[in-house]
C-alpha cells in the first residue's frame, strides 16, 4: 500500500519524503490556503522536492470552474508547470467529461470529493488515473468509511478498473491498517496522522522497561 502525504506544508512534505519514504502527496485548496503562500508558489515548491522522481503531487484545479472547457484549459496549464503534477477535478457531471478527455491527452486525473460507489464507478471506468473517496467527512456523518471504500474496491475489481483508489480525508491512524487490510490501493494522511501512527503507548512502555534493565546491566569491554 502506498503513503501519500495530505499536505501543503513544505516542510511538512520534505521530512516525510526525507525520513517516512512516502509515495506521493495530495493539496487541496484549503491546504494551500494554511500554507500562507501563493498557489503557484507553493506548488512550485512542491515540485522541486520531487524534481527527478515519479511521485505523483495532486494539485487541485479551482473550485469555482463548473464548465467542462475551463476546467480543462487550467487542468492543461497546471499539468504543464511538472511532470509530477496530478490534477485533482471534482466529481460533478462537468469534471467527469473534463478528466474524460484529459485522461485520452494523456493529463493524469485524480478524481476527488468522491462521497459514493455509483460516483466512483464513472472515474473508473473513463480510466482516471487516481479516485479519492473521502472518508472522515462521511464518517462524521455517522457512515461507514470502511465498508465503502470496500465496496468500491469490489467494483473494480469486477470490473478490472485500473484506477487507483486514494482512501481520502483520513483522521484515525487505525483506518491505515483497515485500509491495507481491505487491499486498497493508496491512503491519504495529514503529517500528525502519519506521525501517530508510528507510535503506541505500549512500546513507549517497552522502552522505559528495557532502559531500566539497560542501565543496571555492567557493558564490559567492547
Amino acid at each position: 500500500m502506498k503513503y501519500f502525504l495530505d499536505s501543503a506544508i513544505l516542510d511538512e512534505i520534505t521530512y516525510a519524503y526525507e525520513n517516512w519514504k512516502i509515495d506521493g502527496v495530495t493539496t487541496n485548496p484549503r491546504h494551500i490556503k494554511t500554507s500562507g503562500k501563493p498557489f503557484f508558489t507553493v506548488i512550485k515548491e512542491i515540485a522541486s522536492v520531487f524534481k527527478g522522481t515519479d511521485l505523483p503531487v495532486s494539485v487541485e484545479i479551482n473550485p469555482h470552474l463548473t464548465d467542462a472547457k475551463e476546467i480543462i484549459a487550467e487542468a492543461k496549464k497546471i499539468a504543464a508547470l511538472s511532470p509530477n503534477f496530478v490534477i485533482k477535478i471534482p466529481c460533478i457531471e462537468q469534471g467527469l467529461v473534463a478528466a474524460n478527455k484529459l485522461t485520452a491527452d494523456g493529463i493524469r486525473c485524480n478524481v476527488t470529493l468522491v462521497f459514493t460507489p455509483t460516483q466512483a464507478i464513472q472515474a473508473g471506468r473513463i480510466g482516471a488515473f487516481f479516485v479519492s473517496p473521502f472518508v472522515a467527512w462521511k464518517e462524521n456523518n455517522g457512515e461507514d468509511g470502511v465498508e465503502y471504500i470496500k465496496t468500491i474496491k469490489k467494483i473494480y475489481e469486477n470490473y478490472n478498473f485500473k484506477t487507483e483508489i486514494i482512501a481520502a480525508a483520513i483522521r484515525d491512524g487505525s483506518k491505515i491498517a483497515q485500509f491495507a487490510e481491505a487491499g486498497v490501493d493508496i491512503v491519504t494522511c495529514g503529517f500528525d496522522v502519519y506521525k501517530e501512527s508510528f507510535a503506541s503507548p505500549y512500546t513507549g512502555h517497552g522502552i522505559g522497561i528495557f532502559s531500566g534493565a539497560w542501565d543496571g546491566t555492567e557493558l564490559g569491554e567492547w
